[in-house]
């Protein structure tokens, strides 16, 4: 089992930045995919995407593409989302998962993968 810790949230205007962290305690993380999703009030979770161990596989869903950047330090036991051209409707609170991998070159993007979670973190969009 690992706990995950995400980081990062907070409220910025259409246009900023944010960067999420999702970290990890113990030796274990290394072996694991690190995916992260998404849910706005009243709204169904989202994919955003998700990394491979090394980074060998990263997948981004299609509302944030060219503008979110998967990364991961192993060494620090810690993924982070950097978030770009962040508009209204980026609004959730933004949760992080970790799976066993089986492959580098594959990360999967669907949340029944998934069985580890965090707590979540509020991002706010807004003027």
């Amino acid at each position: 089992q690992l706990q995950l810790v995400e980081s990062g949230g907070g409220s910025v205007q259409p246009g900023g930045s944010l960067r999420l962290s999702c970290a990890a305690a113990g030796s274990t993380f290394k072996y694991y995919d690190i995916a992260w999703f998404r849910q706005a009030p009243g709204k169904e979770r989202e994919g955003v995407g998700c990394i491979s161990t090394t980074g060998g596989a990263v997948n981004y869903g299609d509302s944030v593409k060219g503008r979110f950047t998967f990364s991961r330090d192993n060494a620090k036991n810690t993924v982070y989302l950097q978030m770009y051209d962040l508009q209204p409707e980026d609004t959730a609170i933004y949760y992080c998962a970790a799976a066993r991998s089986f492959s580098d070159y594959v990360c999967y993007e669907g949340a029944a993968a998934y069985g580890n979670w965090g707590q979540g973190t509020q991002v706010t969009i807004s003027s």
